[in-house]
């Protein structure tokens, strides 16, 4: 296949790096408006084309796709263009800068019969995809309660707030194991340097079944955290992906009710503190991993694990929190979404199109 990657400043080169070293590919063109950047990648890649205008890839009838590691705003004008002349699109998170915007790609990419695919990595890492088998196993009990820290000392974004910035990984994990929409969104945040732009933020996602999600996102912590904590009725797990080895751990601990007492006086609750476990993950680049799932969703006409419906909930959830924000955390509703449970249809020509939306 011949693919282009648009973009090679901070996660351009890794994608990049993936698709050079895919046996899929045959040509590999790298676009950027920095001269220096293109030079770069000619010189770790030889291989590759180079070019500074991402419109003359339009003209390439034999290009097959794109991959767009571009500022967020840019997302939705450049994945148009090509999904409109009949070209695969992956990009990367969030799809776009808006609900609105998100939607028109996805109906787009139907109308065309074109694969568009989010860069959503942790769906497509072994831990998670472990997790996820954990819950749907009922391992951990009715789920209570989620908690997400992703922290670090920057990097600021100078067109994005933080919760734009970090928080699409926690929700698009969240949304990705447990496989529900929440109903609504609070998030309070402050911008300490960059008025407008929140560089510390917590959101709340709530459900209508009773489980809630605390998403923590910073760029001023003095500790690199990325941790994740699921709350079962019967277990906990904990999932550290800075821990190199043992990154998911399950607490067998909990707290039990009295099934029955006859006085206030005799109700006490029953605390249970049992053995910790850390199960074997397979150990993989998800990068690649993703990767080659864009190019073998292209060759087969299959649906991506992180499409663009996958995409719209992660941006619709994102836009509710941002104008939380703006209303100093009060709640609000998340419109227009259905469960995330994917049901596929196929259109007659193979391609197979998610339909589970509204």
């Amino acid at each position: 296949m011949k693919i282009a990657v648009i973009g090679c400043g901070y996660w351009g080169p890794n994608l990049i790096r993936n698709f050079v070293q895919s046996h899929k590919i045959q040509e590999l063109i790298c676009c950027d408006l920095d001269p220096n950047r293109l030079e770069r990648m000619k010189n770790l890649y030889p291989s590759v084309e180079v070019l500074s205008d991402y419109k003359k890839l339009i003209e390439m009838p034999d290009l097959d796709g794109v991959a767009i590691a571009t500022p967020v705003k840019t997302h939705y004008p450049i994945a148009k263009e090509f999904l409109a002349q009949g070209k695969h699109v992956f990009i990367e998170k969030p799809l776009t800068h808006s609900h609105d915007t998100a939607l028109e790609l996805v109906k787009l990419a139907e109308e065309k019969e074109k694969v568009l695919m989010v860069g959503h990595t942790f769906e497509y890492t072994a831990a998670v995809n472990k997790i996820k088998s954990i819950v749907e196993n009922g391992e951990l009990g009715k789920i209570l309660y989620i908690s997400c820290i992703r922290a670090n000392l920057g990097l600021f974004q100078s067109d994005i707030n933080v919760v734009w910035d970090l928080a699409p990984h926690d929700i698009s994990i969240i949304l990705y194991i447990f496989g529900i929409t929440p109903i609504s969104v609070n998030s309070q945040g402050k911008a300490h340097f960059k008025d407008g732009i929140e560089d510390v933020a917590t959101t709340t996602l709530n459900y209508d079944n009773g489980v809630i999600a605390f998403i923590h996102s910073s760029w001023l912590d003095p500790n690199k955290i990325r941790r994740t904590t699921v709350v079962g009725s019967r277990r906990m797990l904990v999932y550290d992906d800075i821990e190199p080895q043992e990154k998911i751990k399950i607490y067998d601990k909990g707290v039990e009710v009295p099934p029955y007492y006859d006085t206030f006086a005799e109700f006490q609750f029953s605390y249970r503190y049992g053995d910790i476990h850390s199960p074997r993950i397979e150990d993989y680049e998800p990068l690649k991993k993703e990767c080659e799932h864009f190019l073998a969703c292209i060759q087969k006409g299959a649906c991506p694990l992180s499409d663009g419906y996958s995409g719209l909930r992660v941006v619709s959830i994102l836009e509710a929190a941002s104008r939380s924000l703006q209303l100093g955390g009060r709640s609000v509703a998340i419109q227009g979404l259905k469960s995330m449970k994917r049901k596929f249809k196929n259109n007659g020509n193979g391609f197979l199109m998610a339909s589970s939306w509204k």
